[in-house]
């Protein structure tokens, strides 16, 4: 019967917070470097934003776990930014903390002349490919 109910639960739930912790890492050195920005203000100077991609939302009882949540959704959508960032804390009667880290995701208008402006995703593609043609050629 166990096979029929579709596996081990605790298994699959392991899988997907490997998962979540890969995306986490990457979008925490990618923050970290400057290179995904995340701002209160609803535009980033000097960029023009091309698409609205939505809300993004993450809750945990960590505030950086709710900040780098959030901010992996976005990466995941595809987004180069969070523009409206806020946050909140709820405060429980045993004395522990939920954050709340929230803001709308979006992407910027392409830039010829500077491939980081290209969405994360197709930086790496682009990169996939480069390294592809190049070991072609040796």
């Amino acid at each position: 019967m166990f096979f029929l109910m579709g596996g081990d639960k605790k298994s699959r739930k392991a899988d997907k917070n490997s998962r979540n912790s890969e995306s986490t890492t990457h979008v925490r050195e990618l923050f970290n470097a400057g290179r995904f920005p995340v701002v209160t203000t609803h535009e980033v100077e000097g960029r023009r934003i091309a698409k609205v991609l939505g809300l993004v939302c993450c809750r945990g009882y960590d505030s950086e776990e709710a900040f780098f949540g959030m901010a992996a959704r976005a990466v995941n959508k595809g987004a180069q930014a969070i523009v409206g960032y806020n946050e909140n804390v709820a405060f429980h009667p045993d004395g522990s903390k939920y954050f709340t880290c929230y803001g709308t995701a979006v992407m910027f208008e392409y830039d010829p002349a500077d491939p980081d402006t290209l969405p994360f995703m197709l930086q790496q593609k682009f990169r996939e490919r480069d390294n592809v043609i190049g070991d072609a050629l040796i």
